[in-house]
């Protein structure tokens, strides 16, 4: 039987395997999209898309709430790192490079957010966490490298820079918001950051020129990516960093590139080989480990 405590945990690790597996859907839906959509143009409507999604609970729950000072300068660091600077960079990249490359580095974002909260949010991890991080950046290394880096990954070009400097601004965005996480309603978070980074980056648009044209066909890709690939992934992350914490969160989020193998298999006709296979079952040990006794020991 499980207590309560045993329960909320399953609860944050559920929202950390949803945001998985939505964000997991960004490169293979995006990919098309960016073909005729600027990056700055595409970041600013899956903004304002999910900051739509999210406005009724905000409005409802106004009052029930009340964000200080200190909270409002967290929530636009958040929203600069995470909600500008990052799916810009990201867009950028991913237009520049394949979906494949992206899949690769987009994993930075582990080590960085792993290192910045051990560095300056003071979040520890024992012996059994570290050889869990380890498993799981080794599996994700297998199951989107096959252990065979290409000269483009490890020439570092401008696309690839751009994707690897994006998930230093997300990690960033992971620690900040769990500070917010633990004293603003998450949906209200999601709201203002989407709300901000969309509208700065419409602006941005505005003023240097951009051409706002998206074609009919386009429009699905672009209302996924806003509800569920952004707005969805957002919500569930932070709740699941609300409840298990960053570097947990994190290390369980990293499926992502578990289910963009999948997605791209799927959509893309690729196949899934063994080493893949064996990948998968490296990062589920690893996600075990972190259960079993990382989660036990923080509990004590």
């Amino acid at each position: 039987m499980f207590d309560n405590t045993d329960n909320l945990v399953f609860v944050g690790y559920i929202c950390a395997g949803l945001a998985a597996l939505l964000f997991g859907s960004v490169s293979t839906v995006a990919k098309p999209v960016l073909s005729s959509i600027d990056p700055l143009l595409i970041s600013s409507l899956v903004y304002l898309i999910s900051a739509l999604v999210f406005a009724p609970s905000t409005i409802i729950n106004y009052r029930k709430s009340v964000i200080d000072k200190k909270n409002y300068l967290l929530i636009f660091a958040s929203a600069g790192f995470g909600g500008i600077l990052a799916p810009v960079f990201y867009f950028s990249g991913l237009n520049l490079t394949t979906a494949t490359d992206t899949s690769v580095l987009i994993n930075g974002e582990i080590l960085f957010t792993v290192l910045i909260a051990i560095l300056f949010f003071k979040e520890k991890v024992n012996k059994i966490g570290y050889l869990a991080i380890l498993l799981v950046i080794i599996g994700v290394s297998i199951i989107t490298t096959n252990l065979s880096f290409s000269k483009e990954i490890l020439s570092l070009d401008l696309g690839n820079l751009l994707v690897l400097c994006s998930t230093l601004f997300w990690a960033m965005d992971n620690n900040v918001s769990k500070l917010i996480a633990s004293r603003v309603p998450i949906d209200r978070i999601v709201f203002t950051k989407s709300i901000i980074g969309g509208t700065i980056l419409l602006v941005i648009i505005i003023l240097s020129g951009i051409s706002i044209n998206v074609k009919y066909e386009q429009i699905p890709n672009i209302l996924f990516l806003g509800i569920l690939g952004f707005g969805g992934s957002l919500f569930f992350f932070l709740q699941s960093l609300k409840i298990i914490g960053t570097v947990r969160t994190i290390l369980i989020f990293s499926l992502t590139s578990v289910f963009g193998m999948i997605f791209a298999s799927a959509f893309l006709h690729e196949s899934i080989g063994n080493h893949q296979i064996f990948a998968t079952v490296i990062i589920l040990s690893g996600i075990y480990l972190i259960n079993s006794k990382y989660s036990h020991k923080k509990r004590d």
